[in-house]
């Protein structure tokens, strides 16, 4: 195979997003499965959520109070007929309780407005007149206080279209539609695989000039957040034959992220063995700081499948592209590098829809001076509450000091023709 170096391809953030976008779309996420309910938390939904009946199924009180016509509360103080009870979870005898001129049926939050009734009065505008009447001190229209039905939704309607990562709310969701088991796109695994001489595993003792495998595992986390599966590899040395290896092994996964070894120095290799796997490189690098030397392609890999026909269940190798990202090897431009490029493409495997990437925004509370040319992504600590948040960089010592990460809560996001922000100016944030 050749091992001809593809030309350095360095472009700016914003392309280099909507390069690896274009390619998320192409993805096809994993296989179907069917999970339980809570089980499936975190999954991306493989199958739309349709409701089973009308939301609410009754027209539904939204308050403690009274079912009463509206007609008969037009003027005020009026006494009226108590001559019922409903509360959550009974169903009145349509026979025995109906509303008519003169009369109200108490009720509670929850329970089906009864027949005859059009509005809730709620009780704190009532008084009790004994134990069968009231007198009603305030006014209300027709549909006041309940919820007609089927105003949420009809039975037959989509509530929840498939693409969509299953969290708290779509659990909800589910189960009020008698989910109990729904079926999710499998996990894409993802390989991590960090390279460089100097890299150990986290439980041996490092040398003078030797650091722990962090990154390996701060990367297994994010994958683990962004719905996928880590496929943590052994530390790749610089030296091709085994790195090629390592490599080769990785893109048998659903992607593979490499970390380190991909800046210009004479032992950053990685660059150099996916060139002779005959790689096709999309970038080379992007305008930003942390993350500048970051890199993505893919290449063509002999993939076992199965064969179409079940009869024949036969194994095919059939050629697949596996898409790979080459990582900065310091931890802050590893970290800021996933979030940036390598979260959508994880997305896109494991089926969710595409979403575009949303700063936050926030008062600068000190000023910050840097260089023009880059896009800056830069530790910050986000502090104060409601509408007065406000941002500060935290104080590190370039995209090694990982300790500081510890203290920050976002990114604060420079434009490349910004050399001052002031003190009191409103900044993009990427939260974590």
């Amino acid at each position: 195979m050749s091992s001809t170096l593809s030309p350095t391809r360095v472009v700016s953030f914003e392309e280099a997003r909507h390069i690896v976008e274009e390619h998320a779309l192409k993805v096809r996420p994993g296989e179907v499965e069917s999970a339980d309910l809570l089980a499936a938390r975190g999954g991306v939904l493989a199958e739309d959520l349709v409701a089973d009946r009308d939301f609410p199924p009754f027209p539904r009180a939204t308050r403690d109070g009274y079912a009463v016509r509206a007609v008969d509360v037009e003027e005020v103080p009026a006494r009226l007929d108590v001559i019922a009870e409903v509360k959550a979870g009974d169903w009145p005898d349509t026979s025995a309780v109906e509303v008519n001129r003169g009369q109200a049926v108490s009720i509670m939050t929850g329970a089906p407005i009864p027949q005859g009734a059009d509005a809730v009065v709620m009780v704190e505008y009532t008084t009790a007149l004994g134990s069968r009447s009231i007198e009603i001190q305030r006014s209300v229209v027709s549909g006041e206080n309940f919820v007609p039905r089927g105003a949420e939704a009809r039975a037959g309607k989509l509530l929840v279209d498939q693409g969509r990562r299953l969290d708290h709310a779509l659990i909800a969701i589910a189960a009020s539609i008698g989910k109990s088991r729904v079926k999710v796109f499998r996990k894409p695994r993802v390989a991590v695989l960090s390279t460089g001489d100097e890299v150990i595993e986290i439980g041996a003792t490092p040398g003078p000039a030797q650091i722990r495998n962090s990154n390996s595992y701060s990367l297994a986390a994010q994958i683990e957040d962004a719905g996928g599966e880590a496929v943590r590899l052994p530390i790749a040395r610089d030296e091709p034959v085994r790195l090629r290896s390592l490599i080769e092994e990785g893109l048998q996964c659903d992607l593979l992220l490499l970390t380190g070894g991909v800046s210009m120095g004479k032992y950053d290799l990685v660059e150099q063995v996916l060139a002779g796997l005959d790689a096709e490189f999309y970038f080379t690098g992007a305008k930003i700081q942390p993350g500048k030397p970051v890199v993505f392609g893919s290449c063509g890999v002999d993939t076992v499948v199965r064969a179409g026909s079940v009869a024949e269940d036969r194994p095919l190798t059939v050629l697949q592209r596996r898409y790979f990202f080459g990582l900065p090897g310091n931890p802050v431009s590893t970290m800021v590098t996933f979030e940036l490029f390598a979260r959508p493409m994880i997305a896109a495997l494991a089926g969710a829809r595409p979403e575009p990437l949303k700063f936050l925004s926030a008062r600068l509370k000190l000023p910050i001076r840097t260089k023009t040319g880059l896009k800056r992504f830069l530790p910050g600590v986000l502090s104060g509450e409601f509408e007065k948040a406000e941002v500060e960089l935290a104080r590190w010592q370039g995209s090694g000091d990982i300790a500081t990460l510890a203290n920050a809560n976002c990114y604060v996001v420079i434009p490349e023709d910004r050399e001052l922000i002031e003190a009191g100016e409103w900044v993009s944030l990427l939260v974590q």
